[in-house]
């Protein structure tokens, strides 16, 4: 077992050093978690903590496991799982809501950039930073990233979230980032590790070792990687281990500090990837050409299983990390015959499955333990209990070339969605919703030519030399190889009907003249 290289030094008795706390109202959070003092937890609660808690949300993956809802233009972080925002808006909202959290960072891939930022203008947050990776290179990257994003403040706490966590219990979590912060304020690399309730096997464990000093804190024996059934059942058994959550607080200058002693290669890539960075609008672009060579590895590997300032704080606080519709089902609400129920489903004779319809009737008859998701283009009907073994499907349909796995027919832009409607060899069929003030890029396709109506609001339309103003049921014709940018002027979305026609209708036919976004 490693030896703590610190100890949280308390001079008082761990009551009377709470009340000092409180009453010298201390800026530094204090470690209470285990503490059955409930007044006084709840007045800590209620008290600041210090006052440079940047939560850094880490918003990669593709969710691969709760396909077809989640593709790769569309992951599971960016979703309404389950509440009516999404993952993402939740963890940012849940850190915001601690006391003296500062503005958070924001970690995403390129092509997720005006996902994470119109999500967060919905919620009213403007993030410290969105840093954009051109490509995944894993947490230890990514984190790297965001920690040199920090460098004028370096002793800044870092709060690690990823954005697709569930948490139910906003005091325990509460509770944990006090108890995590005093610790990492002192050097510490801290994780936070879920009491485990059933012996999980897809999860990490982190065996914690001796108490830290204070009640909450431990030190760190080792990090086991995902376990057969029956080492699970003997984890759950001793009652000293607990599920990785891949939640972690530290500063940025010990992280730094630490990613250069473990894995100097990643650290340099990311630091000339830092240094080459481009700002558009709201965004940081990282060097593409540096990070791309950076070596992929995770914050765990790379860093916390070789550190010997991990410590772990073991909390209880209704965390999943919704992994798997299985894993959704449990954390769903459900009808009197264990049924998750959600979009317009009619359900008969049916038990403990998840029902999901996205855009029409799904009616389920005489099932039990299933699991059945329908969406515009796709349909998964599977047993609950095989529900981890969806990603073999994506990667079943990506190696056949299919599309399903990349997209749902409804794609997002900056400027709003394009929604297939039709297609067949030689034409397509799509609607386009443009949000108000927003447009299209001034662009040219050599391989289609597009025929556009107006469903609803005004257009602005380029045609070469000539700009048009198309009201509701007016139409226009772009020949292939004419520039042309459709624009909405109005305070209202503009509704289009654009109908292709070519020999090719890949979204790569695409040449940009001018682009407000900054897109290739």
């Amino acid at each position: 077992m490693r030896e703590p290289f610190f100890a949280l030094a308390v001079g008082l008795q761990f009551e009377n050093f709470l009340k000092h706390a409180l009453e010298s109202r201390r800026t530094n959070a204090i470690a209470f978690v285990g503490y059955n003092s409930h007044s006084l937890k709840r007045e800590l609660l209620n008290s600041p903590l210090a006052d440079n808690l940047t939560p850094v949300i880490l918003c990669g993956g593709s969710g691969t496991r709760l396909w077809p809802l989640s593709r790769r233009m569309l992951p599971k972080q960016f979703q309404p799982l389950v509440t009516a925002r999404s993952m993402l808006q939740e963890t940012v909202l849940r850190a915001n809501r601690l006391a003296g959290a500062l503005a958070p960072i924001i970690v995403c891939n390129e092509e997720h950039r005006f996902l994470a930022a119109e999500q967060m203008r919905e919620i009213g947050v403007q993030p410290r930073h969105i840093i954009l990776e051109p490509s995944g290179r894993n947490t230890a990257p990514a984190l790297g990233a965001a920690a040199l994003a920090m460098r004028s403040g370096a002793d800044t706490l870092m709060l690690v979230l990823a954005a697709d966590h569930l948490i139910r219990d906003e005091s325990a979590f509460a509770a944990s980032v006090a108890s995590a912060s005093r610790c990492a304020s002192t050097g510490a690399l801290v994780t936070f590790g879920i009491v485990p309730d059933r012996p999980e096997t897809g999860y990490g464990y982190i065996e914690q070792g001796a108490v830290l000093g204070a009640p909450g804190v431990f030190g760190v024996t080792r990090f086991i990687e995902k376990p057969e059934i029956d080492q699970a059942r003997s984890f759950l058994s001793t009652g000293n281990f607990l599920w990785n959550s891949g939640m972690f607080m530290m500063t940025a200058a010990k992280y730094i500090e630490e990613l250069g002693r473990y894995r100097h290669d990643i650290l340099k890539a990311v630091e000339a990837a830092w240094e080459g960075q481009t700002q558009d609008k709201d965004f940081i672009r990282l060097d593409p050409t540096e990070f791309n060579a950076c070596p992929s590895d995770s914050i765990d590997y790379a860093v916390m299983e070789r550190t010997a300032r991990a410590a772990v704080v073991p909390v209880n606080m209704g965390w999943s990390d919704i992994g798997s519709w299985d894993a959704l089902w449990e954390n769903s609400d459900k009808d009197s015959s264990g049924n998750a129920l959600r979009g317009d489903v009619d359900v008969r004779d049916t038990r403990n499955s998840y029902l999901r319809a996205e855009s029409r009737l799904l009616s389920v008859n005489g099932l039990d333990n299933v699991v059945v998701v329908e969406t515009s283009d796709a349909v998964l009907v599977s047993a609950r209990d095989k529900s981890q073994s969806v990603k073999d499907i994506v990667s079943h349909l990506a190696n056949n070339q299919r599309s399903e796995h990349l997209s749902h027919s409804k794609v997002y832009r900056p400027w709003g969605y394009y929604e297939s409607i039709d297609s067949a060899p030689g034409f397509q069929v799509k609607r386009l919703m443009l949000k108000p003030g927003e447009a299209i890029s001034l662009q040219l396709h050599h391989r289609r030519s597009e025929h556009w109506v107006v469903v609803s609001g005004t257009a602005r339309v380029t045609r070469g030399e000539t700009v048009l103003a198309l009201s509701r049921n007016e139409s226009t014709y772009i020949p292939v190889g004419m520039k042309h940018r459709l624009e909405n002027a109005a305070d209202v979305p503009l509704y289009i009907i654009e109908v292709q026609s070519g020999d090719y209708l890949g979204e790569d036919d695409i040449v940009r003249f001018e682009d407000r976004y900054s897109r290739p």
